[in-house]
C-alpha cells in the first residue's frame, strides 16, 4: 500500500495558517486633551499589529459627539475594541449602542454613565473639579457670566499641574495645559442615552490616584456596568505616564474579542 506523503511546501503551508485578524482598537479621547494623549499607547499597540485609529472627539455636545464617532465607527470593517478616556467613556457608551461590530468597550479612568447621568454629575463632590466657584479651577471662554451650555472651559494651570496631569513632569504638564482642547459646559452636564455597556461586554482601568474621577466613583460605574477591572497605580492621565499598562489592558479585551471568533 503506498503512503502519499504531502510536499514539504504544503506542511509548511498548514502549519502557516493565518491565525484571525485582530480587532481594530478605536482610541476615543476626552475633555481638554486630542488623539496626540494616546500616542505612546498607539505604539505599542502598533508594534503588537494592532490596526489603530485615534480619533478627533468633537468635545461640543454628548449627542453630537457620539453621533460623530459613530458615523466614524461605521466605516472601519470586522472587529472593533472601543476605548473611551474620562469623557471619552461618556462618548462610547453612546456611540456604540447599535453597532454590532463593537465588540468590547474599555474605559481608562473613564466615565461609563447609565441613562439619565451626566459627567458633572458622576464625577461626584470629591473631583478636584466640583467646587463652588468652577472659575476656581476653569478659564470660561467667552468670560461672560453667567455662563451657557455653549461656554468653553479650560483647566487653569493650576488645576492641570495640581489635579489634572498628576504623574507627569514639570515639562509635561506644560505642554498638556497649553494644547488642552475646552469641552462646552453643556457636553459635560448633558444627560446619556441607553448605554452600550449593557449588551457589549467591557474592561475597566481604574486608576487609584485620579483626583478627577476618584476611583470610588471609577469602581462604582465599572462594577454597575459588569466591566472587567483592573487598578493601575495613576493619576487621571495614566494614558501618558503609563501607557503600557493602558495598551496592555486593551490587549486583554482585544484578546477576548478574538477568543470568541
Amino acid at each position: 500500500m503506498t503512503t502519499l506523503v504531502p510536499p514539504a511546501e504544503k506542511i509548511g503551508a498548514q502549519e502557516r495558517r493565518p491565525s484571525p485578524a485582530k480587532p481594530t482598537v478605536v482610541l476615543v479621547h476626552g475633555a481638554w486633551a486630542d488623539a496626540s494623549n494616546w500616542s505612546q499607547v498607539v505604539s505599542a499597540l502598533s508594534d503588537d499589529e494592532y490596526p489603530v485609529r485615534a480619533i478627533a472627539n468633537p468635545l461640543r455636545s454628548l449627542t453630537g459627539d457620539a453621533a460623530y464617532v459613530r458615523a466614524f465607527l461605521e466605516t472601519v470593517e470586522g472587529p472593533i475594541v472601543l476605548v473611551g478616556h474620562s469623557y471619552g467613556g461618556a462618548v462610547i457608551t453612546n456611540a456604540a449602542t447599535g453597532n454590532a461590530n463593537v465588540k468590547a468597550l474599555v474605559y481608562v479612568n473613564a466615565f461609563a454613565p447609565d441613562a439619565g447621568e451626566s459627567a458633572t454629575a458622576l464625577a461626584g463632590p470629591d473631583s478636584a473639579l466640583s467646587v463652588p466657584d468652577p472659575t476656581a479651577v476653569f478659564d470660561l471662554v467667552p468670560a461672560t457670566l453667567p455662563p451657557t451650555p455653549d461656554t468653553d472651559l479650560y483647566l487653569k494651570p493650576s488645576t492641570v499641574s495640581e489635579s489634572f496631569a498628576t504623574g507627569l513632569n514639570a515639562q509635561d504638564k506644560a505642554v498638556v495645559a497649553a494644547s488642552q482642547r475646552p469641552a462646552t459646559i453643556g457636553a459635560l452636564n448633558e444627560p446619556s442615552g441607553t448605554p452600550a455597556w449593557q449588551t457589549i461586554p467591557s474592561w475597566y482601568l481604574l486608576g487609584t490616584q485620579d483626583k478627577i474621577i476618584p476611583g470610588s466613583v471609577q469602581r462604582s460605574m465599572a462594577e454597575r456596568a459588569g466591566s472587567t477591572v483592573a487598578e493601575y497605580d495613576a493619576g487621571h492621565l495614566g494614558l501618558i505616564s503609563d501607557p503600557n499598562t493602558v495598551a496592555q489592558g486593551i490587549k486583554r479585551a482585544a484578546n477576548a474579542v478574538l477568543a470568541v471568533r
